[in-house]
């Protein structure tokens, strides 16, 4: 019988064993975790600009008489500059374009700044530039109504690029021309690469495109876009 009652004793060993492994253990519930979504992201508000010339101070007087000052008409978002009452006509092989509103103050070199599709009207290939990189870029003729013009250089197709202070430049994690995508919202929002940073004491935040380029994102002065790096 202490065989039988051997073989017994382990089989219930081994069925107490398997039913404790078959319990069902406390599950520890998921972590509901909250992710905090910055809505405003969307924070650099959109300038958007025509084609415009900035004058020097002798073609200023070339084109509409000495020591004429021009009138302001109102400011711009950057400080210190401003639009004129004033326009002039640009010339090139194939065309011109009337009423190129003259934007102050004065500057060193006259600088001419159109859109893309303005090269074929004009007849004149130009590509986009910083502002102020004038170097090897193609001429134009100006006429104004007291004299004419003839620039060896000076014509762009300004770089879309992003204003801002040093403050700014820090909060957002960028440096002075440093180049970015930025990332506009809405029906037609999309992405736009090549984006220049220009950062410095003094300018106030503002992302700077063209009018050709809003119309492509369906951007507009209450636009507001986020870099995207």
């Amino acid at each position: 019988m202490d065989k039988y009652e051997n073989v017994l004793q382990l089989l219930m060993e081994a069925l107490q064993s398997n039913q404790a492994s078959t319990e069902v253990k406390e599950v520890p519930q998921a972590v509901s975790v909250q992710v905090e979504v910055n809505e405003d992201s969307f924070n650099i508000p959109v300038g958007v600009s025509n084609r415009h010339i900035h004058l020097s101070k002798e073609d200023l007087y070339r084109l509409f008489g000495d020591w004429y000052q021009l009138k302001k008409t109102k400011d711009l978002s950057q400080p210190g500059q401003y639009a004129c009452n004033e326009t002039v006509t640009i010339c090139g092989p194939k065309g011109a374009i009337e009423k190129v509103r003259i934007l102050g103050p004065l500057r060193d070199q006259t600088q001419v700044e159109i859109l893309e599709g303005d090269t074929f009207k004009l007849g004149i290939t130009t590509h986009p530039r910083m502002s102020g990189q004038l170097k090897g870029s193609p001429g134009i003729t100006i006429i104004g109504p007291k004299g004419s013009v003839q620039l060896t250089e000076g014509l762009i197709i300004a770089q879309r690029h992003i204003h801002m202070n040093l403050a700014d430049s820090e909060r957002l994690g960028v440096r002075d021309k440093q180049i970015v995508s930025i990332e506009f919202n809405g029906p037609r929002g999309g992405i736009l690469n090549n984006v220049a940073i220009r950062a410095n004491a003094t300018s106030a935040l503002e992302c700077h495109i063209d009018t050709e380029e809003a119309n492509a994102m369906g951007a507009k002065s209450s636009t507001k876009v986020k870099i995207i790096k």
